[in-house]
């Protein structure tokens, strides 16, 4: 891969459009390293990436597409977490193995870290999270199944709890977030 791309310092930002509107996807020569919500600002994105960059581009809208048709995603780019601390990127390999459908507290995830008390900086970890959706920080809820935050905003949460299939809060959704 590093051969074929011209430089590993490049990255490439490019639209990916979903059913919610269209993520940016940014991707360095070793694989996808940020993925921003709609709304977020498209400058310097590109349309002449390389072909296998492209290709990650595809692998991304099919991705969200799954999971917000309430399906386990299928194939994913390389998840390239270029910063975040040691601590961090432990959070987000355990975070995607949540399943699809399924929540967590932050202090849950603390623990299967070998690091109980830890539950707020897992929810820091979590709001960092460079690749939200795909590296699914929105199934984490606070121990009192509240929402906790969330990068997209708790309405966004709500929305991809809903659509895959998580009953609380497919009954939420419809409701104003006072107090949530």
């Amino acid at each position: 891969m590093k051969n074929r791309i011209a430089s590993e310092k490049m990255s490439w930002r490019l639209p990916v459009r979903c059913s919610l509107g269209e993520f940016v996807a940014t991707f360095t020569a070793e694989g996808l390293s940020e993925l921003d919500f709609p709304g977020s600002q498209v400058e310097g994105a590109v349309t002449n990436a390389p072909q296998e960059v492209q290709g990650w581009a595809k692998l991304v809208e099919r991705a969200l597409a799954d999971v917000l048709a309430g399906k386990p995603p299928g194939a994913l780019p390389p998840l390239a977490f270029a910063r975040g601390t040691d601590f961090q990127k432990a959070v987000w390999r355990e975070l995607q193995g949540i399943p699809l459908g399924k929540t967590i507290s932050y202090g849950e995830i603390a623990a299967r870290l070998g690091k109980p008390g830890a539950a707020r900086a897992v929810g820091a970890a979590c709001g960092a999270n460079p690749i939200p959706v795909l590296v699914p920080c929105h199934r984490v809820l606070a121990s009192n199944r509240k929402l906790g935050g969330f990068s997209g905003g708790l309405s966004m949460k709500i929305e991809l709890l809903a659509r895959e299939g998580v009953r609380e809060f497919a009954r939420v959704r419809e409701l104003p977030l006072r107090g949530a």
